[in-house]
């Protein structure tokens, strides 16, 4: 029997390295965006006492809910579409040289 060296490093080709990040990202998406809608429960409001800083409006805090939503889509769409155009790119069959 022969002992082989067990420490080889593993290498990750790129493209397929970089489409599990994105994989990851939009798997972390939905977390990222439950923490950002729960942000608000921390604004001070007018209860907080007369010590307290300034309360959010409704509207204010309406608009952050509407915006942080905007923004979960848009990015959303961009993980996705890096992760098809990844995807695409692995698919194609490398170049021969003649």
């Amino acid at each position: 029997m022969t002992d082989r060296k067990t420490n080889a490093t593993l290498f990750l080709e790129r493209r397929s390295y970089r489409r599990r990040r994105v994989m990851d990202a939009l798997r972390l998406l939905p977390i990222a965006g439950l923490l950002l809608w729960l942000f608000p429960v921390f604004w001070p409001n007018a209860k907080d006492g007369p010590d307290a800083p300034a309360s959010v409006s409704m509207s204010g805090a309406v608009t952050y809910v509407f915006i942080v939503w905007g923004v979960l889509i848009l990015s959303a769409l961009a993980l996705w579409w890096a992760f098809a155009h990844r995807a695409g790119e692995a698919a194609e069959p490398p170049e021969r040289d003649p």
